[in-house]
């Protein structure tokens, strides 16, 4: 782990948390409320401390992995970005995609939470390719 670029950990975590916050707001945010059927009295009730600290915690997470993966391969752009957006297609999209078919969530809500996982992924490499890794 010592090869990895600290600051762009960081960053790509930041930039993950960031790009959630718009996905599940102003983007997809209604929909996604609606797929699931959570109103705002409901989201309100919960502590948004705790589920954006741990949010960034996983995010931070997902970034030192990425970060490291990336340093021990010293990818170019074109293997960094290819890396990046394959984790969340070869990984992360068919996880969520399994675990939506056995609970019976609907398409509509896969094809938001698969994309943001797409575009987190997407970004995340972006940072690592601006920042190093």
């Amino acid at each position: 782990m010592a090869n990895a670029n600290l600051l762009a950990i960081l960053a790509a975590a930041a930039t993950g948390l960031l790009i959630g916050g718009l996905w599940y707001g102003p983007l997809f945010g209604k929909a996604w409320m609606a797929e699931h059927g959570f109103t705002q009295q409901q989201l309100r009730s919960v502590s948004m401390l705790k589920i954006y600290g741990l949010t960034f915690a996983f995010s931070v997470l997902s970034a030192v992995f990425l970060g490291h993966l990336l340093a021990f391969f010293d990818t170019s752009a074109r293997a960094t970005l290819m890396i990046s957006v394959g984790i969340a297609l070869g990984y992360i999209i068919p996880a969520i995609g399994t675990n939506y078919l056995f609970s019976r969530k609907s398409g509509k809500l896969f094809a938001i939470d698969a994309g943001y996982w797409l575009t987190f992924y997407a970004a995340m490499g972006s940072v690592f390719l601006l920042l190093g890794h």
